[in-house]
């Protein structure tokens, strides 16, 4: 990758170009055409690979969720069935943390991430997400998609042996990453959106950064579409079906909605509070802490499911498949049943963030939700604004990317009439959350243990 050709310096009384003709000299620079093109082929094999990694990970968790408590004569998972799952899962993840390089990924309590990704870390980002996500972590799939996407744009630029720069390196991982993540929720515009947000930048480098990324996203959704089609194998679908779309929002919706936000809002910025001291607690002793704090996600699933008398994988998934459950029969919830899920919900989530690997984006999606399908009994509010204004509040607290969740918000509800609450809710959660006091911070990362020390086997 090589840089616009260099204009000479600006003398004083000199005005630099302005962005336009920046934007126009960037783009005429072979480097950059070359890795726009390079792009558009590097999205075909990452959409693919990122195609059957959705379908191995739905169907690990359709065969432990639901094809083997029938083969056993339960027509649900048993209330203590995510006992012994999800300390394996706590085992496999620590293993990986303290022996395999890049950790198994970042850690989902500190947000998303497009960049970092490298070939190296691939089998460590595939084998956490596939022992923490079929096993009942309380996490999405987007995270290590989006680690999966840049890492193999990484290893595809070195076995082309493309110029490793890091303009080259921001463009290409970023472009994996958006290949990548557009195939779990199904539209390239989402990616892109999300991308914009994660990289944070502006003027003529958000079109360096977001053109591969577009183009990438774009190619992977059409493949990915066409595989789904094809195969007739299934991925996991977080398109909702609501009962009945508002025909117009009244003034009961819109100031609940504000009010929901808020809530939501305090709730989510608890669990990522929550979050970074599990991250703070496991990082003392990796592996052991690793282990007891999946176990207490598969406690709080259990006792949800003892408590309810329903599913334990209501608490112990990503949330994907039952909020497509809720919001298409919101009525079949009781409020005994909703305040359970909500709260043991956020306490499994919380205590994943900081200890499994995944993704925060659905079970935040979920949890807000499941809150507006509690609250839509007020007076005023109806079910759909309700579940519209709640996602996108959590969506925007948790990711802390505001215009990223009211976009995929809208695209997920796929009506036009709750696009005012979803903005609305989207704008004041986000505001809430950065007004609350910044609670505990990350620790700074520690070295990787050197292969077979102490600390390798026993992560203390």
């Amino acid at each position: 990758m090589t840089e616009p050709s260099a204009r000479p310096a600006a003398s004083e009384g000199v005005t630099q170009p302005p962005a336009a003709d920046r934007l126009r000299d960037m783009l005429r620079t072979p480097g950059y055409l070359k890795a726009l093109v390079f792009a558009a082929l590097m999205g075909v094999p990452i959409s693919l690979a990122a195609f059957w990694f959705l379908v191995a990970l739905h169907e690990l968790e359709d065969a432990v969720w639901a094809d083997l408590p029938q083969a056993l004569g339960w027509d649900t998972p048993p209330w203590w069935w995510p006992l012994p799952l999800l300390p394996v899962a706590g085992v496999v993840v620590g293993l990986v943390v303290t022996h395999l390089p890049g950790a198994g990924g970042h850690i989902p309590a500190s947000g998303l991430h497009a960049g970092g990704a490298t070939a190296k870390a691939l089998p460590g980002v595939i084998i956490a997400a596939v022992a923490s996500l079929p096993l009942g972590a309380t996490l999405g799939p987007e995270a290590p998609l989006i680690a999966l996407g840049g890492g193999l744009a990484m290893l595809f630029r070195d076995l082309t042996r493309a110029p490793a720069t890091p303009r080259s390196t921001a463009l290409l991982g970023a472009a994996g990453s958006a290949a990548a993540i557009a195939a779990i929720f199904g539209n390239p515009l989402v990616a892109a959106v999300l991308l914009i947000e994660v990289v944070g930048v502006g003027g003529p480098q958000l079109f360096a950064i977001m053109l591969p990324a577009l183009l990438s996203s774009g190619l992977g959704a059409l493949v990915f579409t066409g595989f789904g089609r094809w195969t007739g194998l299934d991925t996991g679908s977080l398109r909702l079906k609501l009962p009945e779309p508002p025909s117009r929002l009244d003034t009961g919706d819109v100031v609940w909605s504000i009010l929901m936000a808020v809530a939501v809002g305090v709730l989510l910025h608890l669990v990522f509070a929550g979050g970074r001291l599990t991250v703070t607690f496991v990082a003392a002793h990796t592996f052991r802490r690793t282990v007891v704090c999946a176990a207490a996600a598969g406690c709080c699933a259990a006792l949800y499911a003892l408590i309810t008398d329903r599913s334990p994988a209501d608490v112990a998934s990503s949330g994907q498949a039952t909020l497509a459950t809720m919001a298409s029969d919101p009525h079949a919830w009781g409020i005994g049943a909703l305040l359970a899920v909500v709260f043991f919900k956020a306490a499994a989530y919380s205590v994943c963030l900081g200890s499994l690997r995944g993704g925060p984006i659905f079970p935040a999606l979920f949890l807000g939700g499941a809150v507006g399908v509690l609250l839509s009994p007020l007076p005023g509010l109806g079910v759909v604004p309700g579940v519209a204004a709640g996602m996108a509040a959590a969506a925007a607290s948790a990711l802390r990317l505001p215009v990223s969740s009211a976009v995929l918000v809208v695209l997920l509800l796929g009506n036009s009439a709750t696009i005012p609450v979803v903005i609305l809710a989207a704008v004041v959660a986000f505001v809430t959350t950065e007004l609350l006091p910044p609670g505990p911070s990350l620790p700074p990362p520690t070295p990787q243990p050197r292969k077979g020390g102490a600390d390798a086997a026993t992560g203390t």
